[in-house]
């Protein structure tokens, strides 16, 4: 699994369909986190990811340095599925997206990060799984993690 996390001032998320654009995720203070499923991912790399997100100390304590997690800092997620982070675009200019995790899967394991990151006590809003979304992101920093569990190991 991929993540990008983005500690944020503010964030919101809108569902497009054809004219329409409805807001359905909207944050003040935390993280924006940017989900993207790969292929062969399980159970307990959701879970490990939704760990190490909780646990990010990039927000500033009383001294100005980074201390303190998004509960800690008390922030909220907004969690946006995206598979487009598990494009390559290695050759020609045109990304595959061969190592991305199918739909069902990739919905059952964004949905499983989510889960735990609630199960930790966080106030988490979401987008729509495979919905053409809207993203306002005011990233604070700017401050921007990118998390892949590929290169975790088995620890």
């Amino acid at each position: 699994m991929k993540a990008v996390v983005q500690r944020v001032t503010r964030a919101a998320v809108s569902v497009v369909e054809g004219d329409e654009e409805r807001e359905v995720g909207r944050i003040g203070p935390g993280l924006t986190v940017l989900i993207g499923v790969a292929a062969g991912d399980t159970q307990a790399e959701a879970r490990r990811l939704a760990e190490k997100i909780a646990g990010l100390r990039i927000f500033p304590d009383d001294e100005g340095k980074l201390n303190r997690d998004v509960h800690e800092a008390g922030g909220a997620i907004l969690a946006i599925s995206q598979f487009t982070l598990l494009a390559d675009a290695r050759k020609g200019r045109r990304p595959s997206f061969a190592g991305a995790a199918p739909p069902e899967q990739g919905e059952l394991l964004y949905e499983a990060v989510v889960r735990h990151l609630r199960q930790a006590g966080l106030l988490v809003r979401t987008g729509r799984f495979g919905a053409h979304m809207h993203v306002e992101i005011l990233n604070d920093g700017p401050v921007t993690i990118i998390l892949d569990t590929a290169e975790w190991g088995n620890g």
